[in-house]
């Protein structure tokens, strides 16, 4: 087995395929329409899906916002430099919700950006991502 994608629902599909595209860098790895059913899937990723997990964007014609609630908590890339990938962001138009620097209590550099419908996406220096938090 191995992990596939992360689902999320949008309220506008072009804004959030620009923001995973031009903020984060993905690619446009596919988008299909279905038309009897009313909803349009598109998958972005920085690698093919035959090669690590991606996200698909759900986008359910006519829906243009969602509650989110409080169980969800954030999906994490990890970045070679989170500094400059942060300042990529910003130049980008991306919102940075918290600055890269150590996180509490540890050493692991972290940031987190959030795209156009309010999901969190926490930035880890890679060198340290499979440290955990500490």
């Amino acid at each position: 087995m191995r992990f596939l994608h992360t689902m999320l629902r949008v309220g506008n599909l072009d804004q959030s395929i620009a923001f995973y595209t031009e903020v984060l860098g993905m690619k446009l790895l596919r988008q299909h329409d279905n038309e009897d059913y009313k909803y349009t899937l598109a998958f972005v990723g920085y690698a093919d899906e035959s090669e690590q997990a991606v996200i698909e964007l759900t986008y359910n014609w006519g829906t243009d916002s969602y509650e989110q609630g409080n169980a969800f908590g954030h999906i994490a890339i990890g970045v070679d430099d989170i500094y400059s990938t942060c300042e990529s962001i910003h130049k980008s138009g991306g919102t940075i919700t918290r600055e890269p620097g150590p996180v509490l209590g540890g050493k692991t550099e972290i940031a987190f950006v959030e795209d156009p419908d309010g999901y969190k996406i926490e930035l880890i220096q890679m060198k340290q991502a499979s440290q955990g938090l500490g």
